[in-house]
């Protein structure tokens, strides 16, 4: 008896729930933004169906655990064929089949017809960041593979393919669509398995490694929707965000002219280091003229750290990105970072500190190498690689022979939300959730000692 009551319980527990959830914590669908209204409709049609069998099948195990219980003297009766019940269990199970599948295969033979006129748009996807790539004036995408993929070509553009030379880059998460034009997406992944979703468009697909899969749909609400991941694709798969902004199409068009093409990343005038060089003096009071650092200052070592990187950050302190409330040093960089008037300076600023010959730092903090190993492999390799040398692939900087002391800090800031959390800090967000797997600045100062280890040469305290 107390089963056959529970099972009606959950029954009635589960659908008081699913609509109280769905009226009072808005529990559903997100705003539809596209013109796939039909996707919702076959869910609609599915949740119904689902739940109407699980009603009645759980309502029916309970009236038979009750009314076929037990009793004294009752003997069970071997019945192995029905043919009436078999017969009526295939038609309700065909027809609630049917009810599911026909609206399903009709919106996936619209699904995979796209509209003639409809916009090409590329999306690449690699652990764990969005790229985007849109036709030029030709309106012809060109041809990519991921073996044309190297730091000054990550789309993977064929250089020798006429159609790519005016391809319109866009190597940031954040993506841009007119409103209320047909849009047909190609997708390309450079490592595993992704998967494109934005909630409101209702439509996902799969990026698979050697193939290109497609969706189309029309955005019919301006706005800024968040893309996410939704095939698990590593450790970082979680903190793989990204955004669609829907726009007007002179917004669109005024946006897309300013980015660049593909010829134009390939033909970028080389950095001038001897430029760069007479603009460090004012870097060289507190990170020192060799850039080795100083610890007194709170000055980090900047040798050993790329190009891109160093570029990157000089333009975060430049606009705001760093050097935010509680950032104390990053405010006292910001200025800094002001003098370099044009993105040019700030390149060549960025060689010059890249050229500079690079030796371990001295090592300031000790800790449990063991434990910090077992965090670094668990959390830091995948990005910044096993040996802490970094990856622009990952767009992960080199941690090997850098300041512990500086290693520290920053951990502690991406912890605690001094940095990482701008919305134009897309790598910092990332920081921030690694950085929480660290129970408190013990585990940091592990992580730290333990990088210590992967440096090719270092110098011991006190020396």
């Amino acid at each position: 008896m107390s089963l056959a009551i529970a099972l009606f319980l959950l029954v009635i527990a589960t659908v008081v729930l699913h609509f109280v959830f769905a009226y009072y914590f808005d529990w559903w669908f997100t705003d539809l933004a596209a013109d796939w209204a039909g996707i919702d409709i076959t869910v609609y049609i599915t949740l119904w169906v689902t739940g109407i069998v699980f009603v009645a099948i759980n309502a029916f195990m309970a009236y038979c655990v009750w009314r076929f219980r037990h009793k004294q003297g009752n003997k069970a009766v071997y019945e192995p064929e029905n043919h009436k019940m078999e017969i009526w269990l295939s038609v309700v199970t065909a027809v609630g089949v049917v009810l599911m599948l026909t609206p399903g295969l009709y919106y996936w033979a619209v699904f995979v017809n796209v509209p003639e006129d409809a916009n090409d748009y590329e999306v690449l996807a690699q652990q764990w960041q969005w790229q985007y790539r849109y036709p030029g004036a030709d309106g012809l995408l060109g041809t990519a593979d991921t073996s044309f993929v190297s730091e000054s070509n990550p789309f993977g553009v064929n250089p020798e393919d006429p159609n790519g030379q005016d391809d319109v880059v866009v190597n940031d998460p954040q993506m841009r669509l007119p409103v209320n034009q047909d849009a047909h997406f190609l997708f390309r992944s450079n490592d595993v398995l992704h998967n494109f979703t934005v909630p409101q468009f209702r439509v996902k697909m799969d990026l698979v490694p050697g193939l290109i899969s497609y969706m189309w749909f029309t955005p019919t609400e301006t706005g800024t929707y968040d893309v996410l991941c939704e095939e698990l694709c590593g450790i970082g798969h979680f903190i793989m965000r990204g955004q669609v902004v829907v726009e007007t199409e002179e917004d669109f068009n005024a946006w897309l002219a300013a980015q660049p093409t593909f010829a134009e990343t390939q033909n970028m005038v080389a950095a001038n280091p001897a430029a760069g060089q007479a603009q460090y003096a004012i870097c060289a009071t507190c990170h020192g003229q060799q850039g080795e650092g100083n610890l007194a200052l709170n000055s980090p070592k900047l040798t050993g750290q790329p190009a891109w990187y160093i570029e990157r950050q000089l333009q975060y302190f430049k606009t705001g990105v760093r050097g935010g409330e509680g950032d104390v040093f990053g405010q006292q960089m910001a200025p800094m970072a002001a003098t370099l008037i044009d993105d040019e300076a700030v390149r060549n600023m960025a060689a010059y500190i890249a050229s500079l010959p690079d030796e371990s730092a001295e090592r300031t903090v000790t800790g449990d190498i063991a434990n910090g190993q077992d965090i670094y492999d668990r959390n830091c390799a995948a990005c910044h690689l096993d040996d802490g040398s970094g990856t622009w692939y990952t767009d992960a900087p080199p941690l090997a022979g850098q300041n512990d002391w500086y290693l520290v800090t920053q951990l502690s800031n991406f912890q605690s939300r001094v940095r990482g959390m701008h919305p134009d800090d897309t790598f910092g967000e990332q920081m921030v959730q690694m950085a929480t797997a660290m129970a408190d600045e013990e585990e940091m100062r592990d992580v730290a000692a333990y990088i210590n280890t992967l440096a090719s040469s270092r110098i011991e305290v006190g020396e």
